[in-house]
């Protein structure tokens, strides 16, 4: 998502500027091209130098400055964002921003683009909770731009407060999310499933699945960003729950079954990523079961079939994690379950096996058209599919 984008990272005057450094590596190292814009004041806490370096990018400090290729018409860089964000923005920053001051390089970009506008505060817990701050982002936010909450930790004063700079990783998921507001999936409400049922043999023992949850998170969050609502059943995983999406959180198959009847009753599209355990113990014992000397046999029996019996007029997208015979086996799953899609991958491969954070799967449709996908992020996996599923929805 981030691949060929022009980001303009605006850094203002707070010590959490020495942050920014990594926000700019990151976001380079996602394809973005990345125009950073720093005020005078940012100059005393990181040097240009550092970020030019990082980005390969002139970086802009002054409005006349002339050997910035965006001297002569300022405008143009407003006009080449798909989004600006300003991390750390400083209390001072967010007031100019508030009451239209545009006297530095950053205050005219904003003031100049229709693209998302991104601020992640980061100050003094006092400062920003001060009622002029809160005043000023509540009028900023009334404007249209998204506002990142700062995190609680300790601050540069050495005290505990809110007022942190958010993590790389939470940023990007915003600047990810605005970028996603070409909201192609306004409107469809999209089901989700992720993680690994267990099926409970006693109060400690259960049958399960090495699913990490990362490929349906990212389905969900991906039609989160392109303007759907989404469902996301959640089963076992230790992920971080992604914002912006009803999580419904299961532990075994008939639960599983039991929520997504429930979300899919006015659902566009259910798409199965979770890895559903094919057996479960016919009976669960309420004790523990006691080690004896004798082996011990577990009678096991199907568990629903959710896919197949879950019943409603919206588009089924199944999921097939084999070992072998990838196509063959997954076309016969196709069939079987009478699904719009299935997604197939080999489980053998380390690059699209269990808890990798790539994948490289095969999208097959219901006359039996296979589409090979490249190695990608399972995030790039999840836009191709939901290509696909936006296709065949409208």
């Amino acid at each position: 998502m981030l691949k060929n984008k022009t980001i303009v990272l605006g850094i203002t005057g707070g010590i959490a500027a020495y942050k920014a450094v990594d926000l700019a590596s990151k976001l380079t190292q996602a394809g973005a091209r990345v125009e950073v814009v720093m005020t005078e004041a940012a100059t005393n806490f990181v040097t240009p130098l550092t970020l030019r370096n990082i980005t390969h990018r002139q970086v802009v400090t002054d409005m006349f400055e002339s050997n910035s290729e965006w001297s002569e018409e300022h405008i143009a860089l407003a006009e080449a964002a798909a989004a600006v964000i300003i991390a750390p923005a400083t209390a001072n920053t967010i007031a100019r921003l508030a009451t239209g001051i545009a006297d530095n390089m950053l205050g005219t970009v904003v003031l100049a683009t229709k693209s998302p506008v991104i601020i992640a505060p980061a100050m003094n817990d006092v400062m920003y909770a001060n009622t002029v701050t809160q005043k000023n982002i509540a009028k900023l936010k009334s404007r249209g731009f998204t506002f990142i909450e700062p995190e609680h930790g300790r601050l540069a004063s050495g005290k505990m407060g809110k007022g942190r700079l958010p993590d790389t990783a939470t940023i990007i998921k915003a600047i990810e999310k605005a970028l996603g507001q070409k909201q192609d999936l306004t409107g469809k409400r999209i089901v989700v499933t992720a993680g690994g049922t267990r099926e409970p043999i006693d109060p400690v023992r259960h049958i399960g699945n090495r699913s990490s949850g990362k490929m349906g998170y990212a389905l969900a969050e991906a039609a989160r960003d392109r303007g759907a609502k989404v469902t996301l059943v959640s089963a076992n995983v230790t992920l971080e729950e992604p914002s912006g999406i009803e999580i419904i959180k299961v532990k075994t198959a008939a639960e599983m079954k039991r929520s997504v009847s429930g979300a899919v009753k006015k659902a566009d599209a259910l798409i199965m990523a979770a890895a559903v355990a094919d057996y479960q113990p016919e009976a669960m014992a309420k004790a523990k079961i006691k080690k004896g000397k004798q082996d011990m046999t577990l009678k096991l029996v199907k568990t629903p079939d959710i896919l197949g019996e879950v019943k409603g007029k919206f588009l089924r997208v199944g999921f097939a994690a084999e070992s072998e015979n990838i196509i063959s086996n997954a076309k016969k799953k196709l069939t079987e379950k009478k699904l719009d899609l299935i997604v197939a991958n080999d489980i053998t491969k380390s690059d699209s096996g269990f808890d990798a954070d790539t994948n490289r799967v095969v999208i097959i449709d219901k006359k039996g058209k296979a589409e090979k996908l490249p190695l990608l992020s399972k995030r790039e996996a999840a836009e191709r599919i939901l290509d696909m599923v936006k296709g065949l929805i409208n």
